[in-house]
């Protein structure tokens, strides 16, 4: 679980070797600071969610009175500005803290949590055409360092690690504030309130279907389970690779939708991701109670383990091979030594 912590060192390192780094730069990173060490805990000791809670909207109330960056307006919707007033800085509370464990969420198979990443940075710079360099500075630091974590989580060099909730935190983290701080407070800037959405469009609907379903279910919203997008991909026959490819597929033409409908009437942006909101939430909940009504998924037995003997070792399949003996339990019937070690590991 340190990939997390190695990317997010890379962005420190950068920021350093850049040099001109602004206050709401400085802030940013230092409150991100505090989600690793705290998602690094969390890792290790498994943290209460009201523990992580109370410290992520500490360190979003730090940026907006440090910064005075929040979401004051949604932009130009049908010809009237919509100024939110007192309401800002309760919805910027609630749209940082949703977006950063919209990721962690996401963070269910290798690579997911880092290739969205990469699609919503790429999606940003896009949206602007002429990218603002103190703006989105912390973004490409940010991709630079998910590069080489990607090829090794993914396998490609060395040995497996993982982003862990220290790196996945972090990700959604600094995502939300830079996408708030462009929308918001960089002049002239093309990105709207409402195309940030389409900029994390995949991870936002994941997220708002799961609530959905786990609130209509009587659950606490933030009780995990296996009923993610990629969950039901992988239910569904669908390899983890296989899965991966289709998600970040489905996060491109998510960005380039929104794209589209910016440049069309005002308001149609909005009015088509709430489509695609309410699309997505029926799909994705039906999808879960069919699965659901089959059964539970069937979980692989371990390889049993090579048995040394003074021939050698014997391989999994002669070990199959040899007549077992009648335990108590009834005559001809296996020990279960395997099946509690591999629902563990599940």
């Amino acid at each position: 679980m340190i990939g997390g912590l190695a990317a997010f060192i890379g962005v420190l390192a950068g920021a350093v070797v850049d040099g001109q780094a602004h206050l709401f730069t400085s802030t940013l990173l230092a409150t991100a600071a505090v989600l690793a060490v705290v998602g690094a805990l969390d890792d290790r000791f498994d943290l209460s969610v009201r523990t992580r809670l109370l410290v992520q909207t500490a360190a979003v109330l730090t940026m907006v009175a440090v910064t005075g960056v929040h979401i004051h307006t949604l932009g130009h919707l049908f010809g009237k500005e919509f100024e939110l007033g007192v309401f800002g800085i309760p919805l910027t509370v609630i749209a940082v803290i949703g977006l950063l464990n919209a990721f962690n969420m996401m963070d269910g198979i290798d690579g997911l949590a880092g290739t969205l990443a990469l699609v919503s940075i790429g999606a940003i710079i896009m949206y602007q055409g002429q990218p603002q360099w103190p703006g989105v500075i912390v973004l490409v630091l940010l991709a630079g360092a998910l590069v080489p974590y990607l090829a090794v989580n993914l396998g490609l060099v060395g040995k497996k690690i993982f982003l862990g909730d220290a790196g996945s935190m972090v990700v959604g983290y600094i995502l939300a504030w830079t996408l708030i701080h462009l929308s918001q407070s960089v002049p002239d800037n093309e990105l709207s309130t409402i195309d940030v959405l389409w900029c994390v469009g995949l991870p936002v609907l994941d997220t708002l279907a799961v609530m959905v379903r786990r609130i209509r279910e009587g659950k606490s919203p933030f009780k995990p389970d296996r009923g993610h997008i990629h969950h039901m991909m992988l239910r569904a026959g669908l390899g983890p690779r296989t899965t991966l490819v289709a998600l970040v597929m489905l996060a491109i033409v998510l960005a380039l939708t929104g794209m589209l409908t910016h440049s069309l009437a005002p308001g149609s942006n909005l009015l088509a991701f709430g489509a695609l909101t309410l699309i997505y939430v029926t799909t994705t909940n039906r999808v879960w109670q069919r699965q659901q009504a089959q059964g539970p998924a069937p979980r692989p037995l371990p390889a049993p383990a090579p048995v040394h003997t003074a021939h050698g070792m014997l391989t999994s399949a002669r070990v199959l091979a040899f007549p077992q003996k009648p335990t108590r339990a009834g005559l001809g019937r296996r020990p279960d030594d395997g099946s509690k070690r591999g629902a563990a590991a599940e």
